[in-house]
């Protein structure tokens, strides 16, 4: 199963806990350039968290809004290797501040327009893994939409292997039971 949306797909530097330190630090003492790194790095990660959490018409604005916030807090991050989990935090962070000031919107269902019955489908699928506990849900999305790995998602969010293993099996098993409820 794949879930399909539209996301930031920069290309994407070496990635080792050093590398992505050395980055930080570098960042820290104005690099922009080592601030592009990480954003091509960390970039689908944040479009994750938040797709998982907001409105897709709002996430590419929000993506934007986080590095931003990010790199003008760059020097309060006292430890370059949890750049990934405090920068996840953010995105979290982001994702409820925005919820609590927006207006309470209801998307309008997909199929009004639409031809292609895969987005159709892809934009259900993503409805349910919404509807899923907070934890499945971001590693859902960020596995099946962005296309992370396991290892991939432990990396960039901070979380160890075993937590996105869990997350990943538990979150498969309720979409798999709200899917088949759905069924005709």
């Amino acid at each position: 199963m794949s879930v399909t949306a539209a996301s930031p797909r920069p290309e994407v530097v070496p990635d080792d806990p050093h590398t992505r330190a050395r980055l930080v630090e570098a960042a820290q003492r104005g690099d922009r350039a080592a601030f592009g790194d990480l954003y091509a790095q960390y970039a689908r990660m944040v479009h994750g968290i938040l797709l998982s959490r907001v409105a897709r018409n709002d996430v590419e604005d929000l993506v934007h809004d986080v590095f931003l916030t990010a790199f003008e807090r760059l020097q309060a991050l006292r430890d370059p290797a949890a750049f990934g989990g405090w920068l996840a935090a953010i995105a979290r962070h982001r994702a409820a501040d925005h919820g609590r000031r927006s207006p309470r919107t209801v998307d309008l269902p997909d199929e009004i327009g639409s031809t292609t019955d895969d987005r159709t489908e892809a934009l259900a699928i993503l409805g349910v893994i919404r509807t899923l506990p907070d934890a499945y849900r971001e590693t859902l999305t960020l596995r099946l939409v962005e296309g992370m790995t396991g290892p991939e998602i432990a990396a960039r969010t901070g979380l160890t292997e075993g937590s996105v293993r869990v997350n990943l099996h538990r979150g498969f098993a309720q979409l798999r039971a709200r899917l088949g409820r759905r069924q005709p």
